[in-house]
């Protein structure tokens, strides 16, 4: 098999070690690459998976919604979501999904995050739809910086929430970082982890962001980027081959990528 992980950037990106694991421990021969691409990147990679030159592709910021635009048809979540982050090749055409719910959900359950409360998500774009989505059983807060585009979010995937800009806090909720900030060591907004009972940051880096290190040195559940990327990986692998994926040889690989860092889920 054939397949990448397109965003940009992408060096950062804990996938290919991953589905590396996961295709030698199920003996899939095939080959998983980091591309770095912009806009017209995408749509040449696309087209290499509609070729057959490629099986399949995970897709990262800030590409989501692009990917969306490109694939040839998705899946009924993909489309509520406004976001693809899976490729899939089938029969020469081009299938998009989302796979950022199931990890969600996955992540929240193994970090152990609490199971009642409200939740407060950072963010109106892709990876924020995800969360809403995964987690629309809850009382939902949307903070963003355009407070329309929050309400938007909410009113196009049908959830009920309540929208609120970037001076909420935290109190008493689980805080979900849907946004790119921490990736390059930036902080979220001031009072966001305020009194918080729990943080869930999609963003990663090559060290663990401001925000996780601020909610463990708290003593408040975490999960961590790299915990969500596990669980979106194992449902994308299933995607492409038809296999379960091996579980216990990609969070081996995960562990070893991470050695060295604080434990945060």
């Amino acid at each position: 098999m054939r397949l990448a992980v397109l965003g940009d950037p992408v060096a950062h990106s804990l996938s290919p070690l991953l589905h590396r694991a996961a295709l030698e421990a199920t003996g899939i021969p095939g080959e998983y690459e980091a591309r770095r691409v912009d806009a017209a990147g995408m749509a040449e990679a696309v087209d290499a998976i509609r070729r057959g030159d490629l099986d399949g592709a995970n897709v990262t910021m800030p590409h989501k919604a692009l990917a969306l635009e490109l694939a040839d048809e998705a899946d009924d979540t993909a489309r509520r979501a406004g976001a693809v982050n899976t490729l899939v090749r089938v029969t020469g055409r081009v299938v998009g999904h989302n796979t950022d719910v199931v990890g969600v959900r996955t992540a929240w359950r193994w970090g152990g995050l609490p199971t009642t409360g409200p939740v407060i998500v950072l963010g109106a774009g892709g990876a924020a739809a995800a969360a809403v989505l995964a987690l629309a059983h809850r009382d939902i807060i949307v903070a963003a910086r355009r407070p329309e585009e929050a309400q938007a979010l909410l009113d196009r995937l049908g959830v009920d929430g309540t929208v609120r800009g970037l001076d909420v806090t935290g109190r008493g909720a689980v805080v979900v970082n849907a946004t790119p900030l921490g990736m390059r060591g930036e902080e979220l907004p001031g009072p966001i982890l305020e009194e918080a009972v729990g943080l869930f940051d999609m963003a990663y880096g090559a060290v663990p962001t401001p925000a996780v290190r601020r909610a463990a040195s708290a003593g408040i559940p975490v999960v961590a980027g790299p915990v969500m990327l596990l669980g979106q990986a194992m449902a994308s692998f299933r995607l492409w081959t038809g296999r379960r994926a091996p579980e216990a040889a990609m969070r081996q690989a995960l562990a070893a990528a991470l050695e060295g860092r604080p434990r945060f889920a």
